[in-house]
């Protein structure tokens, strides 16, 4: 809960006198934007919203009132379930998949309910086996931005990060460590 808590409060405040480079892997997200402070806020609003409940986490009927109307209103229309859908043939196509291939089938835009997955702590979701972690953002130059994160390791799952950072407005998206 600690990682969360201090997750949070870098959203909300940005990184402390006290934060500690003590994580092994930072990774670089650079954009480019109209208004690139407006990207990070919005990224940042959209992420504290469901960070801060993710020790009580919402219905997802809950989540279109929780979160920015913006953010639900950019992601993909909700499908409804297709019973004969064979999860085991899906999990070794993608398995199989090349880190690019992955990235590229991952562009968006996302179902809310996929999104969220990430973030949700419940057997549902993969929230306790999370990928990255926000750890700071700024402003390079008109035009261009950046969202740093804390990760485990490189390559990590960071298509949820992707589409955060374009549904907020960012574009053209770059990765470094």
């Amino acid at each position: 809960m600690e990682i969360v808590e201090g997750e949070l409060r870098r959203l909300r405040t940005g990184l402390g006198a006290g934060d500690r480079r003590e994580w092994a892997f930072l990774v670089r997200v650079r954009f480019t934007a109209d208004d690139a402070a407006r990207v990070i806020g919005g990224a940042r609003d959209v992420l504290a919203a469901v960070i801060e409940r993710v020790g009580n986490w919402p219905a997802f009927e809950c989540w279109p009132e929780l979160l920015p109307a913006w953010f639900v209103q950019r992601c993909e229309p909700e499908s409804v379930p297709d019973p004969s859908f064979d999860v085991e043939a899906w999990e070794r196509w993608w398995r199989g998949l090349t880190s690019e291939q992955k990235a590229a089938e991952c562009q968006g835009p996302w179902m809310l309910s996929d999104w969220l997955y990430y973030f949700d702590p419940t057997e549902e979701g993969r929230g306790d086996d999370r990928s990255w972690w926000w750890w700071d953002a700024g402003v390079s130059e008109p035009g261009s931005g950046w969202v740093e994160v804390a990760t485990t390791g490189w390559p990590c799952e960071t298509g949820s990060l992707s589409w955060l950072i374009k549904a907020s407005g960012g574009t053209d998206l770059g990765y470094g460590t």
